[in-house]
């Protein structure tokens, strides 16, 4: 891959797709760019910006290759407007600057650009996954974005230890094994390992946990695990058990059900009742698994089915995950899009991003045709070791599956307009209960968790027109060291002042708008991520909720007072008398504090806010303190990782054992070197 960058401004990525698509051509002649054709945009823009950012463009086109790759758009700040790719980049970026109607979208994007970088690749199909990844990780704000990227939960049977081990796995697949997946949700994961233990008897408990065992645990007592940790079941018969799983999970379910069949069969005939019982209920857990899927299939063994539905300028695709004819449950998306942009084109960005991090199955069903489905799947194939076939059914099974989906996406994205819609309207109620001129957008609440001032955690929560943004949220530990124990008004301005110091730094404002801010006392419109259809979230809060009165409130505002920062609305909410819900007081600078009618859903909007504050604050503790409980010393050694301290714990037994063993014990410890041991012994004895 040939790496070619054409601007001094830091290496990061851009396309339009198919507009440009349209007019290149393999072997396309490079038309000169006449410096006489002035562009036609069909839309209301200033000529002058159009013509710069065209102008920008031509610099940039006179030197291109005509081979593949991608491109990258920026705007003046250095951000990424836009990623795409390319099968001929110097016909693709100049159709960007021949003077041809653009679309709204379009034009606004060349009206933004200052500079360009281009990657050159191989071939197309290595262009399409480059762009794929890097819409992932820059997040153009004129691309087509995912929003929610979390990680799909998988079932691993191990390979790797003494005994096969049955577990559920989130993440990079770097344990030696089996993967099975993905589930669409840990619930489903969850219900179907119970249902393997029951049904094979295989173990869930770690190494090191089934290597100190000196008698079986409570699972093999209820009968959910066969203990091979203490012999009690052959390594024979144990890796046979570990074999019908990975059969089972395989798609091979109805061969192990007869086989088992037979079984219960055989002990049946021989009398043997009680072990025919457990083979009869092995099969019913077997069955339990097949049985509450849903939908199932016939003539689809394994597939992933993508429907879009379109509503009011939003998207929704609802993917359904198809293996071992079982259907594995569904997960609705709401990408990121511009309202010009047709349902396949959304589509086929989705397809692309969503397999960034993970395989393709044998078969991609879809609920529109993709323009350049061959490449896309020519893409897939080449992550994996089989041919991945991207095909839209016009009838069949396969065409009853993709409009069971596209039901599914209709009713997921007219749930979530309504949604949007009542949290509109409670947006709006809240700024005129506190006085604001406009409706929030973006509010963010604090709190503070602690016990007696130790694990001192702030928690930051974020609330939009979608509800609770989650992943806005962000965590807090408390670093002062000059802070009494439970000084709350001290971590408030803490928290605060970490906040907008850094927000000050990664979305600054300009003077103007400071000042207009500070004028109206209200949040100003963020500088970062504008979108083309202006509906970004803003980075700068509307409105701050501080959960806590007037100490509270004054810790805050000195807090932004600090950071440099004016105009950004303060709210304090204290309990009432008793800590009872329903007789909050609000304090508002410049106004006498005052409460909300009990009834008032303004309140109740408020009170869910604090709630999920302090839910997020508390859980946040919890976490940081059970991470100090058992937080083990030889974590702390340099140069001790899993291996050498695993071997230390088994050989000596426990950490205080560790810490009072002599320097020559410390080095006949198997796996344990002289330096290894004398870091753990100077790491106990230093100051001794």
């Amino acid at each position: 891959m040939n790496r070619r960058a054409l601007s001094d401004l830091p290496p990061d990525t851009f396309d339009d797709g198919r507009d440009a698509e349209r007019d290149e051509t393999a072997d396309a002649p490079e038309a000169p760019l006449s410096d006489d054709l002035a562009p036609e945009i069909d839309f209301d823009f200033e000529p002058g910006a159009v013509q710069a950012g065209t102008e920008v463009i031509r610099r940039f086109w006179s030197t291109l290759p005509s081979s593949p790759g991608v491109y990258r758009m920026f705007d003046h700040r250095g951000d990424v407007l836009y990623v795409g790719k390319a099968k001929n980049l110097k016909a693709r970026v100049g159709s960007y600057a021949r003077g041809q109607a653009h679309s709204n979208r379009i034009a606004r994007m060349i009206s933004q650009t200052a500079a360009m970088e281009f990657v050159t690749t191989a071939t197309e199909t290595e262009a399409l996954l480059l762009e794929a990844n890097l819409i992932k990780q820059l997040k153009p704000r004129f691309n087509v974005l995912m929003r929610d990227d979390k990680s799909f939960p998988y079932i691993l049977v191990t390979d790797d230890g003494p005994a096969p081990q049955i577990v559920k796995h989130r993440g990079a697949r770097r344990r030696k094994g089996n993967y099975y997946g993905p589930f669409a949700s840990v619930w489903a994961v969850n219900r179907t390992v119970n249902a393997l233990q029951r049904a094979f008897l295989l173990r869930t408990c770690t190494d090191s946990y089934y290597e100190n065992r000196t008698r079986p645990c409570l699972l093999y007592q209820i009968k959910r695990c066969s203990g091979p940790c203490t012999g009690e079941i052959t390594p024979e018969d144990y890796g046979a058990m570990a074999d019908a799983t990975r059969a089972f999970l395989a798609g091979k379910s109805n061969a192990v059900k007869d086989r088992m069949r037979a079984e219960m069969q055989d002990a049946s005939e021989a009398m043997e009742f009680e072990r025919a019982a457990r083979y009869r209920d092995r099969i019913a857990a077997l069955s339990a698994i097949q049985g509450v899927q849903g939908v199932n299939t016939q003539g689809v063994e394994e597939a992933d089915v993508f429907a879009l539905d379109e509503q009011a300028g939003q998207f929704c695709i609802e993917v359904f995950f198809f293996r071992n004819f079982q259907n594995w449950g569904n997960r609705a998306y709401f990408p990121k899009a511009d309202r010009s942009m047709t349902p396949d084109e959304v589509l086929g960005s989705f397809i692309g991003q969503f397999y960034d991090d993970k395989p393709a199955p044998r078969t991609v069903l879809t609920s529109h045709a993709i323009e350049d489905a061959e490449l896309v799947a020519a893409a897939l194939s080449s992550r994996v070791e089989y041919r991945v076939e991207l095909h839209r059914p016009s009838r069949g099974e396969r065409k009853n599956l993709v409009d069971y989906a596209q039901r599914n996406a209709k009713e997921a994205l007219a749930r979530r307009l309504a949604d949007t819609a009542s949290q509109g309207k409670l947006l709006a109620a809240l700024g005129q209960a506190f006085g604001m001129a406009d409706t929030p957008r973006r509010i963010e609440v604090y709190d503070n968790s602690h016990i007696m001032g130790t694990n001192a955690v702030g928690g930051m929560i974020v609330a939009g027109p979608t509800g609770f943004m989650k992943t806005h949220y962000r965590t807090f530990n408390i670093k002062s060291e000059e802070l009494a124990p439970g000084d709350d008004y001290g971590m408030m301005r803490e928290v605060l002042q970490r906040r907008f110091k850094r927000l000050v730094k990664e979305a600054p404002r300009t003077p103007q708008e400071a000042g207009a801010a500070a004028a109206e006392g209200g949040a100003p419109e963020p500088v970062p991520a504008p979108s083309e259809d202006g509906d970004a979230f803003p980075a700068w809060p509307d409105l701050v909720l501080i959960d806590g009165g007037k100490g509270q409130l004054d810790a805050a505002r000195a807090a932004l007072d600090a950071a440099g920062v004016s105009g950004v609305p303060l709210v304090g909410v204290a309990k009432g008398r008793d800590r009872d819900a329903g007789r909050e007081t609000f304090f508002v600078p410049g106004r006498p504090p005052f409460k909300l009618p009990p009834r008032d859903p303004t309140l109740y909007f408020v009170q869910r806010l604090r709630d999920e504050a302090h839910r997020f604050a508390i859980g946040s503790h919890r976490a940081k303190r059970k991470r100090e409980m058992v937080k083990n010393p030889l974590d702390e050694i340099a140069g001790i990782g899993p291996s050498r301290k695993r071997a230390l714990l088994h050989h000596f037994g426990t950490v205080k054992a560790i810490e009072r063993a002599a320097f020559e014990d410390l080095a006949k410890a198997p796996g344990v070197n002289a330096a290894t041991a004398r870091a753990v012994y100077d790491f106990f004895h230093a100051g001794a």
